[in-house]
């Protein structure tokens, strides 16, 4: 299942989207994210997965910012540090 989270408003759509299928759980976006994004939780299936904080869900526009491609990174770190490419943007 391919989990959504984030927005859409007048300045474009920021969303974070995690494939629940391949994640793992290992927590490495947790700890390649610098804004504190990620978080482990349960899910409908009792498995572990990788979720977004919900107060980071309505501001991923200013939370994610410091990583965007713009700011010289090539690739986002939680993207990079995905092993089993379970993490996508929106942007």
């Amino acid at each position: 299942m391919r989990a959504h989270y984030g927005y859409k408003d007048g300045s474009g759509e920021y969303f974070i989207v995690l494939d629940t299928d391949q994640c793992n759980a290992c927590k490495e976006c947790i700890i390649a994210c610098p804004a504190g994004v990620f978080e482990i939780i349960v899910d409908d299936y009792d498995e572990e997965v990788a979720a977004v904080v919900e107060e980071h869900r309505n501001k991923l526009k200013y939370s994610c910012a410091p990583c965007k491609p713009t700011s010289g990174y090539n690739e986002l770190p939680c993207v990079k540090a995905c092993i089993p490419v379970a993490i996508s943007h929106s942007w």
